[in-house]
């Protein structure tokens, strides 16, 4: 229940995203997949936005029932897979997204080709490609020019949960992105905990460069903008090789 609630927390109410995955969905009327759909934040949204096929894959069972869940009776769906190792569905795929940095959750370039070579088997002829990366370091203002970020806050069943973004470290390969998060029970206990998540370095150059390397074209970029909470994105296009 826990990663379920952290997302929930973490992503649940990020929406600067949403408007670029609402533009390239509505150029198609065929099927999208969504990669590392979490609880449903982009999969849910579309499906409702769109009325089309809007399947979710995420390797956290939590999550992929919990879009079951709440998509009920509506065009989304989603399945427990592995974003480096699935298989085709009989459903082909007009538009395949991958946003908040998920491919630099793999750890190499490696992974990255299995991941992308999947995502090709899956489209169809023409279908387009999304994934969304950060290229450098976040920057935080200097001290005294803004105010602090506000954590992320939420209530649930009177336990309240809050995430507060820290300052990235470089590492020498990757980005570690730091968040502490802060428990409050019923009772007024508070625990708290630091989570870390590392993005692997990555371009906007090296990546086109595996996607033509696993049939993919590359279509262009657009950005997403940074908020007080999540850093900004670099969308890499791409287009499937006839």
């Amino acid at each position: 229940m826990n990663n379920l609630i952290w997302h929930e927390v973490e992503c649940g109410g990020y929406t600067a995203d949403l408007a670029l995955w609402e533009e390239l969905a509505g150029q198609t009327d065929k099927p999208i997949m969504e990669l590392g759909c979490g609880a449903g934040r982009v999969t849910l949204h579309l499906a409702e936005k769109t009325g089309l096929l809007v399947i979710g894959l995420d390797n956290d069972r939590k999550l992929v029932e919990a879009i079951w869940e709440r998509g009920h009776g509506t065009t989304a769906d989603a399945e427990q897979e592995d974003i480096r190792a699935f298989e085709p569905m009989a459903t082909k795929f007009s538009l395949v997204i991958a946003p908040m940095q998920l491919i630099q959750l793999l750890s190499d370039s490696q992974e990255r080709l299995a991941c992308l070579s999947c995502v090709v088997r899956s489209m169809l002829p023409g279908a387009r490609a999304a994934f969304a990366i950060v290229e450098t370091m976040p920057e935080l203002p200097p001290p005294g020019t803004s105010a602090p970020p506000l954590p992320d806050v939420r209530e649930i069943e009177g336990w309240i949960y809050s995430s507060l973004p820290l300052e990235p470290v470089a590492l020498p390969e990757a980005i570690l992105l730091r968040r502490l998060r802060q428990t409050v029970d019923p009772d007024g206990s508070m625990s708290e905990e630091l989570n870390e998540i590392e993005l692997a370095v990555l371009s906007a150059e090296t990546l086109e460069e595996e996607g033509r390397a696993a049939g993919l074209k590359p279509s262009g970029r657009r950005e997403i903008p940074s908020t007080e909470a999540h850093v900004g994105s670099t969308v890499v296009l791409f287009e499937k090789v006839a």
